[in-house]
């Protein structure tokens, strides 16, 4: 009962904030919950879901409450203990596991296909979990070695600025990929593991001419990959390999804006053991102002889509007036050779 309270009765005021005509109120290990019939039914759903969780040994969040009380809106889609109830990795007492059903997509997607794509917004988890789905794989022996790499794209700074060596410069674009390695795994195992290559962080720049086998790659920011870039990626799969591809198609830092992530859901989207993931706002587990963010800015580039468009067709409308003219010129004038013929009179 404790952890389902939370901090404060932290989770409990969560679970009031999504029923706000239920009032919940505790004594002992007693819950009540009043309020009109259909609310008090969907509050006491919720809270059987937060409560087999806890007993599942789920550490609870308030993120994990708003994304269970969405679950629960969806009418027949998974129940929240299912989505979240399978963890992916455990270390250093921190369980990683999906947190919404587009995050569980993209999880059973990994481990069913050989070739994913995770598209989305920030906050979505989509380099996460595929770390932590590689961590896992290596733990299990699936694979020899993980390959984590990104373009290195100036997103408006300059490398050439940056002190230190080419790897100085570079290294604060990988720096994230770090960082989520020492979540996951021992801070002392992970520089053991890189310094025999078992783990790889590296510029993309670097796998043009490799085959990867026995490999689980994840290739973030893919964005700000070029369409060459891409196919040169993939290309270098090999036996015994596993890729993931995860970026955001409305955050392209490339100078002509021509993403290869952009570019590849079209030309890839019906082959066999090729899955793309699209993750929406609703899968965001950072911050709540995040997704409201994420939502404004769609929303935003959506308007600025239709004016566009608009205008487009306005010019093109203009355009085909202008070439409809060009063919049929106006009959004033001489308009032959009839026309310029002497008339003929009287001798």
């Amino acid at each position: 009962m404790v952890q389902l309270l939370g901090p404060q009765d932290r989770l409990l005021r969560m679970v009031e904030k999504a029923h706000p005509a239920v009032d919940v109120h505790v004594r002992g290990n007693e819950i009540t919950l009043r309020g009109p019939a259909d609310d008090v039914r969907a509050a006491r759903a919720l809270v059987d879901e937060l409560l087999e969780m806890t007993r599942a040994g789920h550490a609870l969040g308030p993120a994990d409450v708003q994304s269970s009380a969405r679950m629960l809106r969806d009418e027949g889609g998974p129940r929240p203990s299912e989505v979240m109830g399978e963890a992916i990795l455990s270390s250093r007492g921190k369980t990683i596991r999906p947190k919404t059903v587009g995050q569980k997509e993209y999880v059973d997607a990994i481990d069913e296909n050989t070739i994913v794509f995770g598209i989305g917004p920030a906050g979505t988890g989509k380099t996460y979990l595929a770390m932590a789905k590689a961590v896992q794989a290596l733990q299990r022996r699936e694979v020899d070695r993980i390959i984590l790499t990104r373009p290195a794209v100036e997103a408006g700074e300059r490398l050439g600025f940056l002190p230190g060596t080419l790897t100085d410069k570079i290294d604060p674009y990988l720096r994230p990929l770090y960082d989520a390695l020492n979540e996951m795994m021992d801070p002392e195992l992970v520089p053991k593991l890189m310094a025999t290559g078992t783990i790889e962080v590296a510029p993309l720049a670097y796998m043009r001419g490799r085959t990867l086998n026995n490999s689980f790659v994840v290739l973030d920011e893919a964005q700000n990959t070029t369409p060459e870039q891409m196919k040169m990626f993939l290309t270098r799969l090999g036996f015994g390999t596993k890729m993931v591809v995860t970026g955001d198609i409305t955050q392209v830092d490339l100078p002509q804006g021509a993403s290869g992530l952009r570019l590849v859901t079209r030309v890839l989207d019906r082959i066999d053991d090729i899955h793309f993931t699209r993750l929406t706002s609703d899968d965001v587990v950072r911050h709540s102002l995040v997704g409201r963010i994420v939502d404004a800015y769609s929303e935003y580039d959506e308007r600025r889509m239709a004016a566009r468009h608009e205008r487009d067709e306005a010019s093109e409308f203009a355009n085909r007036a202008e070439r409809r003219t060009a063919r049929h010129p106006s009959s004033q004038g001489p308009s032959g050779p009839r026309d310029r013929m002497p008339k003929r009179g009287r001798s």
